[in-house]
């Protein structure tokens, strides 16, 4: 905002005095946010005032004003306590989205005492307009508020008449309603609906054009929200259950992320990219299914090779075997840029390299994984880290399989060795039902295949033939799951 919209003020003890008033007012607003003490700023304090910052340094400079020292005693001062939050206050969220198309409803509300934090919100909304959002109140009928009293903010900017009928018309009357029957219903107790107010956050595509979609869409996604509120949804099991699972509507796909194991890892070591792109359209979709770039792929291609297999496996994890002997952070941040979920680095690498792939990795909110492929002691090496890797491989070579055993007996060594890290154990190296079902039984995490399933003539058969090892791998997502909210 210009500061040519606002009085100058003439002297400078009128100018002390309107800092003052303003600087007080935003440290109560944050400290009601915050629920701590905050110190003005001088950003903050324009924004109050209603100029830009730089008419703000402006008038300091010409009434020679040290802002900190004019605002010392506020910045000490505790805000006043019947203006602080405190746990007696109710203070609810909900959130829900409903429908399809351009009338789709997306809905974010407050429920909470009209002297606490969400009274402040729906009476600092209701008094600061704003171009193109205005608040406005929840009415089923003009001059028939339903209550607890409901304030509507436009999520979308309002930039005509045709827009705002949307908003003052169907929307509005959709929220008012849910309100309504919400306290019809006892989804809001009836001894709150004078004791509480609502701040319900609106969203109406500037394309939609069905009133009564917008209608119903915006009535089911309050009412829903209202429950989601008062049930204080979701419940941290239910994060956590979801998180890796869920597909956001407007991204399109899923970002899984692992910790809930057991995972199968597909291997894909063919350098030939149409032929693993068809190896991959054949893989049963699966909770479980972890994608690994193999070093051939990615020694043919490129790690360019990595967003290529996205055209194809756009919601799966992928992990991008490097095989990192140098130059740690460079190839972490090289896979990355080709959206890599994971790298695995050689576990043969000096200890710098390695902690350089970890720390770079970890930054990024990537997953570090150390291949021990011929690393003699593999707790020794991993007691010399800065840092502990979230995947650990125990692998047997392709060139040195026959005849040997596998090593399943370093997974209990390493548990026991890292009781205090958290990370995952994967299994490597000729890997079929069998010795996969014994490495799970021994405590692995990820069972890394390869030929076994690349090599097949029915891809889909010899995945399956490993999701069906445990009653956790069996839950295949396209055969299994049911979408519950």
């Amino acid at each position: 905002m210009s500061g040519k919209y606002v009085k100058k003020p003439e002297s400078r003890e009128e100018f002390l005095k309107m800092l003052a008033e303003a600087a007080r007012k935003e440290v109560e607003a944050r400290s009601l946010l915050s629920g701590k003490l905050a110190k003005p700023t001088v950003s903050g304090t324009a924004k109050v005032l209603g100029v830009h910052r730089d008419t703000l340094y402006s008038w300091l400079r010409e009434f020679n004003v040290d802002f900190e020292k004019a605002t010392e005693g506020i910045s000490a001062a505790a805000v006043s306590e019947a203006r602080q939050p405190t746990r007696g206050y109710t203070y609810l969220i909900g959130e829900a989205f409903v429908g399809e198309g351009n009338e789709v409803a997306h809905i974010d509300l407050l429920i909470g005492d009209k002297d606490g934090p969400v009274g402040e919100a729906f009476a600092n909304g209701l008094a600061h307009l704003s171009m193109g959002h205005t608040p406005l109140l929840a009415v089923i009928r003009p001059n028939l508020p339903p209550k607890p009293h409901t304030l509507l903010v436009p999520k979308v900017t309002i930039r005509n008449m045709e827009d705002a009928n949307k908003v003052f018309g169907p929307a509005q009357a959709a929220v008012a309603k849910a309100i309504a029957d919400a306290v019809e219903e006892g989804i809001i107790p009836k001894d709150k609906v004078d004791d509480w107010v609502v701040v319900c956050s609106v969203f109406v595509h500037p394309k939609a054009s069905d009133y009564r979609k917008i209608y119903h869409y915006n009535y089911s996604a309050t009412k829903l929200a209202l429950k989601r509120a008062l049930a204080k949804y979701p419940s941290l099991e239910k994060v956590f259950y979801d998180k890796d699972r869920a597909k956001h509507p407007m991204l399109g796909y899923r970002v899984p992320r692992l910790w809930r194991p057991p995972y199968l890892q597909i291997s894909l070591d063919i350098p030939d990219l149409e032929r693993t792109k068809k190896i991959i359209t054949q893989i049963p979709r699966s909770d479980r299914i972890i994608l690994e770039a193999g070093t051939p792929l990615i020694k043919r291609y490129g790690a360019k090779v990595i967003s290529d297999l996205r055209e194809v496996a756009k919601d799966i994890f992928i992990i991008a075997d490097l095989k990192t002997l140098d130059v740690g952070k460079v190839e972490v941040d090289i896979a990355y840029e080709e959206t890599a979920d994971g790298v695995i680095a050689a576990g043969l690498a000096p200890t710098e390299t390695l902690d350089a792939f970890i720390y770079e990795a970890k930054r990024l909110g990537i997953y570090a994984a150390i291949d021990m492929l011929n690393v003699k002691d593999p707790v020794k090496k991993l007691k010399a880290l800065r840092d502990f890797p979230d995947i650990i491989i125990i692998h047997r070579g392709i060139d040195e399989e026959t005849g040997k055993t596998i090593g399943l007996e370093l997974i209990q060594e390493l548990r026991q060795a890292f009781r205090d890290q958290k990370f995952l154990i994967a299994v490597a190296g000729g890997i079929i039902p069998e010795t996969a079902k014994e490495a799970l039984e021994k405590g692995a995490d990820i069972i890394v295949v390869g030929r076994y399933v690349t090599q097949s003539r029915d891809i889909e058969r010899a995945v399956r033939e490993f999701l069906e090892l445990t009653p956790e791998m069996r839950e295949d997502i396209d055969v299994y799951r049911v979408h519950v909210e």
